[in-house]
């Protein structure tokens, strides 16, 4: 997984070939075959590797006292995963081919981080899978896209991640007061 993973980085999920997976790996292209049957198979299993550590980060991060710095410590492990370890390449990539049903531990991975980071804060089960999804979509954008389009449009480099942050912050604010009575 390791070697797949750095090919993928290298090369973008639409040049991993199993044959080159198996050299980097140092095994036979039958292991790897035996093993994840085909690319499509160490894609998903590499996208599944990524939730779970992305999970770990999550849960392992420092709480810090402050709501808004809880917020910002596992918005950066989420942003970082998509922008930095080609999460966004890979999970567009699973899409695009339809291969996205093959990850299993999505929604597992989504119960843990509410159960583990999020219900302590108030915030009803369904409101935080809400959160989840937008913070999702808004990492992925930024991964995919977010350099190249504040780039283009004359902005500097970390705007568009900046500008998601922005957006969280002020839903998470918005949530805080309605949970606690506009306190």
């Amino acid at each position: 997984m390791a070697a797949a993973e750095r090919l993928l980085v290298e090369k973008g999920p639409q040049a991993l070939k199993l044959v080159d997976v198996a050299q980097a790996a140092g095994v036979s292209h039958a292991t790897v075959l035996h093993h994840f049957t085909s690319i499509d198979g160490v894609q998903a299993a590499l996208m599944e590797r990524m939730i779970r550590e992305l999970v770990a980060r999550i849960l392992d991060a420092p709480r810090p006292e402050a709501p808004q710095a809880r917020m910002e410590a596992g918005a950066s492990a989420l942003f970082d995963a998509f922008e930095k370890d080609g999460g966004a390449k890979l999970a567009a990539w699973l899409e695009l081919t339809g291969e996205t049903k093959r990850l299993t531990n999505v929604k597992q991975a989504v119960q843990e981080v509410i159960a583990g980071r999020l219900a302590d804060e108030g915030v009803d089960p369904q409101t935080a899978e809400d959160m989840i999804l937008v913070s999702i979509s808004l990492a992925m954008g930024v991964g995919l896209f977010g350099a190249s389009l504040a780039e283009l449009l004359g902005r500097a480099p970390g705007t568009t991640r900046q500008v998601a942050f922005d957006f969280l912050r002020a839903g998470m604010a918005a949530l805080r007061r309605e949970t606690t009575g506009g306190a």
